[in-house]
């Protein structure tokens, strides 16, 4: 138990959440890293638009590296209140974006709120769609209620290494290995109209997760 409590508080502290931060950098700069239909939400969001950037869980580390180009726009993400969730949201904001603490399980429905007050000033913001715990190929509610409140255009995007290791958790969390090709792949832009109607409300929230596990086949394999 004393050994556990002093992990976690070395775990939290600055020190080393440094270090992790500049780890990362470093690790990522291997990566041989390419980047895919960039242009289209960006000329949208230049132009006074919008936009959420979504991904799944198991694809957020290979685009650390290159989303510190967005740290200018001071884009918001909402991360967990778990003690990941502090490792993580750290790092993010060593990254330039601003944490917002909360998740589906926990201060969902406040994190929310202050996501979409800070995506309504900056208009880009991030979301990882299946939450801090899943399922693994499941899009939460929360990305359609974001986009609906803030009228915001969602941009799914994907992240493929040509070699990578797969972690044995419920999101088969994806760590491209040094020096493999890594492509960071932006969707088309989708844009959902505001409804009252459950149904309707439902219908959206599948055909975005059609269209996200289509962009990350390895994710139910």
């Amino acid at each position: 138990m004393i050994m556990s409590k002093s992990l976690n508080s070395f775990l939290a502290s600055t020190p080393f959440l440094v270090f992790l931060y500049f780890f990362i950098r470093l690790y990522s700069f291997t990566f041989r890293f390419k980047v895919e239909n960039e242009e289209g939400w960006k000329d949208f969001h230049k132009d006074g638009g919008a936009v959420l950037l979504c991904t799944w869980h198991q694809h957020f580390f290979g685009a650390i590296r290159h989303f510190q180009n967005y740290r200018r726009y001071e884009p918001g993400l909402m991360i967990s209140k778990s003690k990941d969730g502090h490792i993580i949201a750290a790092v993010a904001k060593k990254s330039g974006w601003v944490p917002v603490r909360g998740s589906s399980s926990r201060g969902g429905l406040e994190a929310m709120r202050k996501l979409i007050t800070l995506l309504k000033k900056t208009r880009l913001a991030g979301h990882i769609v299946d939450g801090p715990r899943g399922p693994a190929g499941e899009v939460k509610a929360g990305v359609i209620r974001i986009s609906h409140a803030t009228d915001a255009v969602i941009v799914p995007f994907y992240v493929h290494a040509d070699k990578a290791w797969y972690f044995k958790s419920w999101d088969r969390f994806m760590l491209p290995k040094p020096f493999s090709r890594v492509t960071l792949k932006f969707d088309a832009m989708i844009k959902f109209p505001k409804t009252t109607d459950d149904s309707e409300f439902e219908k959206q929230r599948l055909h975005l997760q059609q269209v996200m596990l289509r962009g990350a086949p390895q994710l139910l394999s």
